[in-house]
């Protein structure tokens, strides 16, 4: 069994609730981080069915006292910080002229500044850890150049510049800094819209191997890199997308 503890942001659905599962199912104590916390008590209830172990913690990580926040509740209500996994994210399609300075400030406070300090304010805690580990979640927005996702994608292409200089800072302290690049996952960020399917089979047509993602899939990876087999794994940004990255089928 995993002792360590770890905290996974954007917990209540999609990607980082089956991370946290994932991680809890390796024996790690979770904590679940997002802004509705009925999410959370369903996903803590569903882990603990399974024999795992969780707590939510609601918060919303576009405040800019969370992060510290967020780091010592787990250190008083656990004692140790091992794992962070930065999965929340702002995500809004729209054009240069149609962002509004407000949605631009929200999308680096969730995206950028919330994973940074949330680091920060645990430092002490992962340089304390026997196997620390921070994974970034980005996407496969941060290397490609479509409409309507300038902001999104500087803030995911920005995470990941952010997780090779961590890494490299932090690698004397054993402080392991990684990143997984998802392409487009089955969760509410493309399904929360009036046809669902037909935004998935849209989406399939640009994958290469003719499928979204499922956030399973995407979990997995992030349990291979928090596992302490991967201990030589550091500075690492992981593409998982199906080949999306390479342009649409035949292009």
């Amino acid at each position: 069994m995993d002792e360590r503890v770890a905290i996974v942001t954007g917990a209540g659905s999609g990607i980082g609730e089956s991370t946290a599962r994932h991680l809890a199912e390796r024996g790690l104590d979770v904590g679940l981080v997002g802004r509705r916390r009925n999410r959370l008590d369903d996903v803590a209830a569903a882990i603990a069915e399974a024999g795992g172990r969780s707590f939510p913690l609601p918060a919303d990580l576009a405040r800019p006292e969370a992060p510290q926040e967020l780091v010592e509740r787990v250190l008083a209500e656990r004692g140790r910080v091992d794992v962070i996994v930065n999965n929340a994210a702002s995500f809004r399609l729209k054009t240069v002229d149609e962002f509004t300075l407000e949605e631009f400030d929200d999308h680096v406070a969730v995206n950028v500044r919330a994973p940074y300090f949330l680091v920060r304010a645990a430092l002490p805690a992962l340089r304390s850890s026997p196997a620390a580990v921070v994974v970034n979640v980005s996407s496969a927005a941060a290397g490609m150049y479509r409409r309507g996702q300038t902001v999104y994608g500087l803030t995911k292409a920005a995470l990941e510049h952010m997780t090779m200089n961590m890494a490299a800072e932090l690698a004397p302290d054993r402080v392991r800094v990684v990143c997984v690049r998802p392409g487009p996952v089955a969760t509410e960020i493309h399904t929360a819209v009036s046809d669902p399917e037909a935004r998935l089979r849209e989406l399939e047509k640009l994958v290469p191997l003719g499928r979204v993602g499922q956030p399973d899939e995407i979990a997995r990876w992030v349990g291979h890199l928090v596992d302490r087999d991967a201990d030589w794994v550091t500075g690492t940004v992981l593409t998982v997308d199906g080949g999306r990255i390479l342009g649409p089928p035949g292009a």
